[in-house]
């Protein structure tokens, strides 16, 4: 009975050493979904555009912005961490012509991995 419960004890611990190096990894804030989707021809410009991912992020250090096609930058300039939600990085567009977007961004999740992408969507009339 003794060895047993020394057995139980140790495998315990054991598991327990497993999940503190398992879980801040996956921690890491990798994009989830955006809006408009990437890739996606729309009829009806966004007034925003966002990008949900699945953690927290650092607004310090998170960053979106909108380029056209030509690589001038498109957005207003507000882009940031949702206040409400810490996992939805937005920023503001203004009313955009028929055109390509490319929205490029780079963000510091609260375990300090940093990820960065881009996608484009169309607007068209």
């Amino acid at each position: 009975m003794r060895y047993s419960a020394l057995v139980l004890r140790r495998l315990a611990w054991a598991a327990f050493a497993v999940m503190l190096t398992v879980g801040p990894g996956g921690a890491h804030a990798v994009l989830d979904r955006t809006d408009p989707r990437a890739g996606v021809s729309v009829k009806t410009a966004p007034s925003q555009v966002k990008l949900w991912f699945t953690g927290a992020l650092e607004p310090a250090y998170s960053r979106v912005q909108v380029l056209d096609a030509a690589g001038k930058r498109m957005d207003l300039g507000d882009g940031g961490v949702d206040t409400g939600n810490p996992a939805l990085l937005r920023v503001s567009v203004p009313a955009l012509v028929p055109g390509t977007y490319r929205v490029v961004w780079r963000v510091l999740s609260v375990d300090s991995h940093v990820t960065e992408g881009q996608f484009s969507f169309q607007v068209i009339r």
